[in-house]
């Protein structure tokens, strides 16, 4: 059967298939038909300033380009203590007496009467948790078994001697206390020595949180 296109054209035919070829390998491998028309046609993205992402001005390296306004500043003679703490003079007071009246009625016993009389006195000036364990063996309980086994009948003297720490609803004091005890014809002084007394504010008063000898280290609430 005859050919019915000149050599020459055949030729031309086939160069021509083999450009198309070799520019669509081209086209591929640079990501064609990958792509999305949207992502493509969609501007690119603006990154905001810091001051706008933050709210907060800035200057060069990052510094406020607003002047702070002075603060109002005291000289150390006129500078108020007080208002440093979260308690006022009165309320010191006021919680001190609570935990030099507890040292008080922790050394005042008399054996000839009922314990209960005893742990009472304690009870009215501390909280109700604490005060239902008082009786406890290794709380105020130990002491009133060693006092009332020696028939002895004694008057609680305390002295607050410094505030340990302090927090927004509690002050822990440390107080010497002392037992004066009259036992048959002998009168001494017992020293009882420094307790760790935690008062916590509670309904507008003050209340004994706890009771420890002052080197356990008993610190407010904790």
């Amino acid at each position: 059967m005859p050919n019915p296109l000149p050599e020459r054209t055949q030729r031309m035919v086939v160069i021509g298939l083999i450009a198309a070829l070799a520019g669509f390998g081209i086209y591929v491998s640079l990501g064609g038909f990958g792509g999305d028309e949207d992502d493509a046609a969609a501007p690119p993205r603006e990154t905001a300033p810091l001051e706008e992402a933050t709210g907060a001005p800035s200057g060069p390296r990052g510094l406020a380009t607003v002047p702070p306004e002075p603060i109002t500043t005291t000289e150390a003679e006129d500078m108020d203590v007080l208002s440093w703490f979260p308690f006022g003079e009165a309320e010191f007071q006021a919680a001190g007496a609570t935990a030099q009246a507890f040292a008080e009625a922790y050394g005042t016993i008399d054996y000839s009467r009922p314990p209960e009389d005893y742990y009472s006195s304690m009870e009215e000036l501390a909280t109700k948790e604490y005060a239902e364990v008082l009786s406890d063996s290794e709380r105020a309980g130990a002491f009133w078994e060693e006092m009332s086994g020696k028939e002895a009948v004694a008057r609680g003297l305390a002295e607050v001697e410094e505030v340990r720490t302090f927090g927004a609803g509690s002050i822990t004091f440390v107080v010497t206390a002392q037992s004066i005890t009259e036992t048959g014809d002998a009168e001494f002084d017992e020293d009882l020595g420094e307790f760790a007394v935690t008062v916590i504010k509670e309904g507008g008063s003050w209340a004994v949180f706890d009771f420890q000898p002052a080197d356990v280290g008993q610190f407010g609430e904790e």
